[in-house]
């Protein structure tokens, strides 16, 4: 019997947590948190998971916490993303990261290349599962015409003000809000401001959301060719302009303004105030839906491929959707390299990945083993 492979799992957040649960249970792997808050790595340990009190902010840090690792899991805030996985990549071993970094992925290649590892990125629902559908879809179709991504994550309860918590720092979601959104429309890339181009969205057994443009597309505006793409965030109807009139207020800003208290950063106290407002109280319920529309050709018909995505907290195992539906896709994809399936030195979104039929079923097959149902349907159109 082979000895169990050493996973380290960068950062036990929410999502992190849900990842950390996920590998724990199965037999062939060891797995490691490393965090820099001490209660959150003692309650890991005393569930019998080893745990690491450590400042994954100082890179010299990353590399001595994966020392020992066979593979690296990276679920640390965006804004650390992009050099904890260049620090890992240093280090030689092949990471799956979910961190949702600002950076071109890609600046990551080469180093993943030399190191001769495997660097799966944005491996979460929207980036992530999203992706995997249009690559397989376009790998699959004939001609591929148009991609349309609708998600988003919510508190199962509207409550005012906000009637939105975030299952994950506030700062990622911020930048979301204000970060220019690109899209691709008539085979041309095109940018709209974040927060623009609302439109209201019925669901059925959920009810009316409203979808708008945020920066979601990413790597697939370099990776694939469907000539028309986009991706919407979705959130209950107001919440696009009350984020609005705090963006154009000033609220979001990173430059110093004088305060009487003295020097500060707008951004800075949003961030602060943010924390604790939308943040989700123990055991408090979520949800996680999720729209794709892909149109294309296959054998001469024109075909319309739907996949949708209603996930909710799940009481038993005390993980909110967000957790599952983000760490259970990060997990599918470890499962790739720790399984075999993908080993291809580089950087590799989702939808490179999802090229692969053998590489889509097995993720989709981890992620139904879970309770995580993505439903398809095809039309002829």
């Amino acid at each position: 019997m082979e000895d169990p492979l050493n996973i380290t799992v960068l950062g036990g957040g929410r999502v992190g947590s849900a990842i950390v649960r996920d590998l724990a249970t199965q037999d062939d792997i060891n797995v490691m948190v490393a965090d820099v808050d001490p209660v959150t790595v003692d309650r890991f340990r005393k569930k019998g998971i080893e745990g690491t009190c450590i400042d994954l902010s100082d890179a010299d840090n990353v590399g001595r916490a994966v020392a020992d690792a066979d593979l690296v899991v990276g679920a640390v805030p965006g804004f650390m993303g992009y050099a904890t996985v260049a620090r890992v990549l240093e280090a030689g071993k092949p990471v799956v990261d979910i961190s949702f970094f600002p950076e071109d992925a890609f600046g990551l290649n080469e180093a993943a290349k030399k190191a001769g590892v495997p660097c799966l990125v944005d491996c979460g629902v929207a980036p992530g599962l999203s992706n995997l559908i249009l690559g397989r879809l376009e790998a699959a179709l004939d001609e591929t015409s148009s991609f349309h991504c609708l998600v988003g994550g919510l508190p199962l309860e509207r409550s005012w003000p906000w009637e939105y918590k975030a299952p994950f720092s506030p700062g990622d979601v911020l930048e979301e809000y204000t970060r220019p959104a690109r899209l691709r429309h008539g085979g041309k890339e095109v940018t709209r401001p974040a927060l623009s181009d609302v439109d209201l969205v019925h669901f059925p057994g959920l009810g009316t959301l409203e979808a708008f443009a945020t920066d979601g597309l990413r790597s697939l505006l370099t990776t694939c060719k469907t000539p028309n793409m986009v991706e919407k965030t979705m959130r209950y109807p107001g919440h696009a302009e009350l984020m609005r009139v705090l963006r154009e207020s000033g609220f979001f800003s990173k430059d110093q303004i004088m305060a009487a208290s003295g020097l500060v950063r707008p951004r800075d106290v949003t961030e602060s105030l943010l924390f604790n407002a939308w943040r989700f109280e123990e055991g408090e319920p979520d949800l996680t839906v999720m729209k794709v529309e892909l149109e294309g050709k296959k054998d001469g018909k024109n075909v319309r491929h739907i996949y949708n995505l209603l996930d909710y907290y799940d009481p038993d195992t005390e993980t909110s959707s967000m957790a599952r539906t983000t760490g259970y896709m990060c997990t599918a994809m470890v499962g790739l390299v720790t399984q075999g399936l993908w080993t291809e030195p580089g950087v590799a979104p989702p939808e490179v990945v999802g090229r692969r039929e053998d590489c889509f079923e097995a993720v989709f097959k981890h992620l139904t083993d879970r309770g995580v149902h993505v439903f398809h349907n095809l039309e002829e159109i």
